[in-house]
């Protein structure tokens, strides 16, 4: 570039600083950045300030920096032709994009580049040598900084320690230590509840639906209204409401019975993160308090496993589903469209014959009317066998743990924001009353109050109603078996209980395996033609 005499260079100052400089943060720190550029350009009668591009927070290893990518377009609008920084790092520690750059990009436009520190100015003499060499030091150190940050955070995974900005939904961070998680009461409450409802037999959308109604915060939601700054990247920001992707992710999470599950995703240097492959997930268990008993975490997972099919909104899964297994092929059943030909309960049929006809396996079709009638009495039969029911399920519960009892403070601090935020309705309308609001500021303050008000009442609810299961609240279906000392009817929470999977065979034989030993061999009925 020829230099002219008396041109002003309108002069674009970049300003970058990330935690991967290490020690050098307080010496490349923003203010030090920027008092050594302004020095610089009141020596310099032939730079003008255009203005300063800061990336505060942003790695050098790439060029997908906001500020850089404003300067970038400044630059080809004309508003700048020089480009000052305070060292080569600063610009960039990718040696491949900044020699692009600075040996391409720059050049090609007339833009002017200064680096104070390295004493480069592309104006007074051309690139030297040692300039692309420069360039692979500062991302070799970049390289050498992400080792040792990669290295320290997984050693912390390793322990336990839990080293994420947002804690799962139902827990929060630990005031006196930020790498371990405590229960967040009300939170857990609905953890609670979403697993024992699902337990119960209750589909995912129709456990998001019921929450909707009663106006229970989504996850990302509770978040912000607590003064967390989350964000999900993959939600829309209109959306507010419970799902049935949240719901079926919280079913999944083992955090809920105390364990910590880190190292889910990985990131090179460059490159986009990947999900690493379960196998690789950095489980430590009993890291932490859980808010499950393993019994009800242990039934939610079983009719997790189970191939049920995805239900449609606000329908539950079928009585069967997942649990029906061809006999002769070994793949699921599904069900039968249409009507029944023997009661309410959908028919069920072999899925290879569904799918790829009868080359592959024949109809195996069968009444889930008739099936029903059959496990019930089944199952009865094998309970009349047990001498003393009452006495073994009363052991049962009582070895399990029972979950904590919510905090006494956290019910108070509910009790006194409520109060006040009723003290600060009081005092809006009386500011209404006295013209110091319009009706329109005044409804909209008392719409985003009554709201505030109506979730700090459900959380007072769920604190006060949340209490630990143990020997005096069973399940109802325990406690109906405890009344009655036999089923009266089934549902997915007894299957999923009791029964690991039952085989339907093509000549009306089916064999039901159960989850435990029974006292007599598991049932081979032959069933009436259907």
């Amino acid at each position: 570039m020829s230099r002219e005499k008396n041109r002003i260079y309108r002069t674009a100052a970049y300003i970058r600083l990330s935690r991967e400089d290490g020690d050098k943060e307080e010496s490349d720190s923003i203010t030090n950045q920027r008092k050594l550029l302004d020095r610089y350009i009141e020596r310099a009668p032939d730079l003008c300030l255009q203005d300063y591009y800061i990336d505060d927070g942003f790695t050098g290893t790439h060029f997908r920096r906001p500020a850089f990518l404003r300067m970038l377009r400044a630059l080809d609008d004309g508003i700048a032709d020089c480009v000052l920084v305070k060292d080569l790092s600063r610009f960039g520690r990718d040696y491949i994009d900044a020699g692009k750059y600075l040996e391409r990009y720059f050049p090609d436009r007339g833009i002017r580049f200064i680096a104070v520190s390295d004493a480069i100015d592309s104006l007074k003499s051309s690139y030297d040598i040692l300039l692309p060499i420069k360039n692979i030091f500062n991302e070799q150190y970049a390289r050498d900084i992400s080792k040792k940050v990669h290295a320290s955070i997984d050693t912390k995974q390793r322990a336990g320690e839990f080293i994420g900005a947002f804690c799962a939904y139902g827990y929060r961070k630990s005031p006196s230590c930020k790498n371990r998680l405590i229960p967040d009461p009300c939170a857990a409450a609905v953890v609670r509840r979403i697993f024992t409802l699902y337990a119960e037999g209750t589909g995912k959308q129709t456990i998001a639906r019921l929450l909707n109604d009663e106006g229970i915060p989504c996850p990302s939601e509770y978040k912000r209204q607590h003064g967390q700054l989350y964000r999900n990247g993959r939600r829309l920001d209109s959306t507010v409401y419970w799902t049935y992707s949240t719901v079926n992710k919280i079913l999944h999470s083992q955090v809920y019975i105390g364990n910590t599950v880190q190292g889910i995703k990985t990131q090179q240097l460059k490159g986009k993160q990947r999900t690493r492959d379960r196998e690789e997930w950095i489980v430590v268990p009993h890291t932490h308090e859980p808010i499950l008993e393993p019994a009800l975490w242990e039934k939610a997972q079983a009719l997790l496993k189970r191939s049920a099919p995805r239900p449609v909104f606000g329908a539950a899964p079928g009585l069967f589903a997942g649990f029906l297994v061809c006999g002769d092929c070994g793949r699921s059943m599904a069900k039968k469209s249409g009507s029944s030909l023997h009661g309410t309960l959908p028919d069920y049929c072999c899925g290879t014959y569904t799918r790829h006809g009868r080359r592959h396996c024949s109809i195996h079709r069968i009444s889930g009317q008739i099936l029903e009638k059959i496990l019930l009495a089944d199952l009865n039969t094998v309970l009349g066998q047990i001498r003393d029911l009452p006495s073994l399920v009363r052991q049962t519960l009582a070895e399990q743990p029972p979950l904590p009892p919510p905090c006494e403070n956290d019910f108070l601090s509910r009790r006194r924001e409520l109060e006040k935020l009723r003290e600060l309705k009081l005092a809006l309308y009386e500011d209404y009353r006295a013209g110091l609001l319009t009706a329109g500021e005044y409804t909209d303050y008392k719409a985003s109050y009554n709201k505030k008000e109506k979730s700090l009442q459900q959380e007072l609810q769920l604190l006060s109603s949340s209490e630990a299961t143990g020997p005096e609240n069973p399940s109802p279906w325990i406690r109906a078996l405890l009344a009655h000392r036999q089923f009266d009817r089934l549902d997915r929470s007894i299957l999923a209980d009791m029964v690991e999977h039952i085989q339907v065979y093509e000549d009306h034989r089916i064999l039901i395996a159960y989850t435990f030993t029974p006292l007599k061999p598991p049932v081979s009925a032959a069933l009436p033609g259907v």
